[in-house]
């Protein structure tokens, strides 16, 4: 059992930042698990175009490629960003938990929404400046501004309003998925119609033309695909430019249909961390329990997801996959997802409270205290690795080959990171975050 601090435990009354002593180190360990997984999930976007994916989910079921696909679509995909969200929620309550009021002083709301309207700023950096696609921080940041009105909640009513957010999720994508249906039906009534020698109305000709341009759009362009390649190869003002439009739709179209992912993730983070589940303070079979539960339930249904729903949707097509399936995919991706973040989340428990390999642990935790750097260090290096400004490796590695990126990246990163921490109090992003929270500067150097 770690010795920091706990939920329930008295804490003085003060508004300065978390000191080392007082880190939660079973959290700094799953957060660090979290890091470096996320990169997992995020290389594709960084160094490949869509063209590999297509070949990925229509090609053979055989080979490197696509045993890695597997491998990481199965166990992972969407895990490492619902672990991300879950400790985010933990974390906006062990601030609060470790933050009151002092006379005199700004009240706790003050340093906890100013801290997340520098993590949108940095999430804008992140996107129109460091270049990556697929930031977090800017939708973290405006999601966790939705969490400080339920910082007194029961668990159990987290729990809920996790639930809540899950269903409202679900069925907008099902609202969505009939209304591909209902286009898919006009569109086979029209075929009929057309094969029958009818005359079509202008509904049914519209019908036919909308169906066709959405199963082109699903096939890769080839000369649109050469234009994409070429622009990542190119120097930072060009993909500066040929972000923009991208980024700034990107962000807007996450946050509509989205957000209730991440506020799931958050509030079930919130309700794990107030009965103890990151702080390690849950029995050892219970760990085992949510392990099993998480594995035996999760990675059956991913494995269905996988076969029959992205191979298929390669091999069928959109058309063909959209008939096969009367509700959408999606509804049973988000359970997946949630059962398999909480059997990844207690597996390392276990691991971190056997003390087994606790250099690893060690190790994890370093790369965990240090999230916010290593996480815009990744942004960091795999742009200059892989645009054009930099070491120019843009879709020129096969899929399983990114992997071997990866692993030099984690390398590098649990190097770094126990290296830094032997002479620094914070990663040098947390001191700036800090300092601009507190809006003082705060110590470095320990």
């Amino acid at each position: 059992m770690d010795q920091s601090i706990s939920p329930g435990t008295p804490q003085p009354a003060h508004t300065n930042p978390v000191a080392a002593a007082e880190r939660i180190k079973s959290i700094d360990t799953i957060r660090g698990v979290a890091l470096l997984g996320i990169l997992m999930m995020n290389i594709p976007g960084f160094g490949i175009s869509q063209s590999i994916w297509s070949d990925l989910i229509s090609g053979p079921r055989s080979g490197a490629d696509y045993y890695t696909f597997a491998t990481v679509f199965v166990l992972f995909e969407g895990t490492m960003r619902g672990l991300f969200s879950m400790l985010f929620g933990a974390g906006m309550v062990l601030f609060m938990l470790n933050k009151k009021d002092v006379l005199g002083q700004p009240p706790v709301a003050i340093y906890y929404y100013r801290r997340l309207l520098w993590l949108v700023l940095f999430g804008v950096i992140n996107a129109f400046v460091l270049l990556w696609q697929g930031d977090i921080l800017f939708f973290y940041g405006l999601s966790g501004m939705l969490l400080f009105a339920f910082r007194k909640l029961h668990p159990k009513w987290l729990l809920m309003l996790a639930l809540l957010c899950v269903s409202f999720g679900l069925i907008k994508k099902q609202w969505n998925w009939n209304e591909s249906k209902e286009s898919r039906a006009v569109y086979h009534q029209a075929i009929k119609a057309k094969e029958a020698k009818k005359t079509l109305t202008p509904e049914q000709q519209g019908a036919i033309a909308q169906w066709e341009e959405r199963e082109k759009s699903m096939k890769p362009d080839t000369a649109q695909v050469n234009r994409h390649v070429n622009k990542m190869r190119s120097g930072y003002t060009t993909v500066f430019t040929y972000f923009i439009p991208q980024n700034s739709s990107g962000e807007a179209w996450y946050m509509y249909n989205e957000v209730w992912d991440s506020l799931c993730m958050m509030f079930l983070g919130m309700a794990l961390f107030s009965w103890g589940f990151f702080s390690n303070r849950l029995r050892t079979s219970t760990y085992a329990m949510w392990m099993l539960i998480g594995y035996g339930i999760g990675i059956p249904i991913a494995w269905q997801l996988f076969n029959n729903g992205w191979m298929s949707f390669g091999q069928l097509g959109v058309g063909r996959f959209t008939d096969r399936w009367s509700s959408s995919p999606e509804i049973f991706v988000e359970f997946r997802r949630i059962l398999l973040t909480i059997g990844h989340a207690s597996l390392v428990m276990l691991i971190f409270r056997s003390g087994a390999v606790k250099w690893l642990m060690k190790a994890l935790a370093n790369v965990g205290q240090m999230a916010f750097t290593n996480y815009l260090m990744q942004s960091i290096i795999c742009t200059f690795f892989f645009y054009g400004y930099g070491f120019g490796n843009y879709n020129k590695l096969q899929f399983h080959q990114l992997y071997y990126v990866v692993v030099a990246v984690w390398i590098f990163q649990i190097i770094f990171s126990a290296i830094w921490l032997q002479f620094f109090r914070f990663g040098p992003f947390e001191w700036l975050w800090r300092s601009l929270t507190y809006w003082k500067r705060q110590p470095m150097k320990k």
